[in-house]
């Protein structure tokens, strides 16, 4: 079975959970939660929980910090898919398997997809625990998802699914604006950032930071840039959200450790919570408006 009809088959899969009888109505929204911010999806009222497991050819986290769950339900009254975990390339999965949930999200018929993940600051005055909207990326995994033979059936969007496409904008603009918009409503400022992603599973050196430095990134991670690639190759707006989890190594003052990544992670879910159930509404009206 090819990569297509294998994401076909479990979003047939998915909508049927998610839609069937009183479920709520297919997502137009998704959210990716990141490393120790899945405690997130507690938000979303009247659930419908699908555990990755379930799912035909779905990819397992292996990672602690990702539960492997999808939940559907409402952020206020807009219909969102969440999903609580991802997988990673430094698991030991192929490129097509690590953004084969952004593909079958696609596939559900969402407009819009919200990353997160849990990030290495690297600007100097970011603090632990603050939030990022990412205006940018820079890729230094050593591979892109789209290599192989091009697909143009996961286009669904019109004029998406093409071999060569514009990454001008690949956050977009106006959700960037309506993410701020939310956080002033919140009580905290949203500045904006560029991730420069690694394939891990180690953390970066000193040098390797003061590299990225110089090439213009300001939060370091290993995810989160593959899937908005293939969700770009879609044609569904992203806005890509880091969580300061720690200071980028040589910036701080104790040796970097994934158990602080998830301590972070949960201290700043219920921030996060409120700004996610602040910004659905806003996103979703924004895309009411178009045909």
């Amino acid at each position: 079975m090819n990569l297509f009809d294998r994401v076909t088959e479990a979003a047939a899969f998915l909508r049927q959970k998610i839609c069937a009888g009183s479920g709520p109505p297919a997502p137009g929204i998704g959210i990716v939660l990141g490393s120790g911010l899945g405690a997130v999806a507690d938000a979303v009222r009247d659930p419908v929980i699908v555990s990755f497991a379930d799912i035909p050819h779905f990819p397992q986290p292996t990672s602690v910090g990702h539960s492997g769950r999808i939940v559907a339900g409402y952020l206020g009254r807009t219909p969102v898919a969440v999903m609580q975990g991802r997988v990673h390339s430094y698991e030991g999965y192929s490129p097509h398997e690590v953004t084969f949930p952004v593909r079958v999200l696609g596939a559900l018929g969402l407009r819009a997809l919200i990353l997160t993940n849990a990030a290495g600051g690297i600007q100097a005055g970011y603090r632990v625990g603050q939030l990022v909207a990412l205006a940018d990326h820079i890729n230094l995994m050593g591979w892109n998802p789209l290599v192989g033979a091009n697909e143009p059936r996961f286009g669904f969007r019109p004029g998406a699914g093409q071999r060569f496409f514009d990454m001008t904008e690949v956050y977009s603009k106006r959700l960037r604006a309506l993410a701020k918009k939310a956080a002033d409503a919140e009580g905290f400022a949203l500045q904006e950032g560029i991730y420069v992603a690694v394939s891990g599973p180690s953390f970066e050196t000193p040098a390797e930071i003061s590299a990225f430095r110089t090439l213009g990134a300001t939060l370091v991670g290993m995810s989160t840039v593959p899937e908005t690639i293939v969700a770009r190759h879609m044609g569904l707006e992203v806005l890509g959200i880091s969580c300061v989890t720690n200071l980028a190594a040589g910036l701080g003052a104790s040796p970097l450790t994934h158990q602080e990544v998830l301590e972070t992670g949960r201290h700043v879910e219920q921030l996060m919570a409120g700004f996610f159930e602040r910004l659905a509404p806003l996103i979703a009206a924004a895309l009411e408006d178009e045909p």
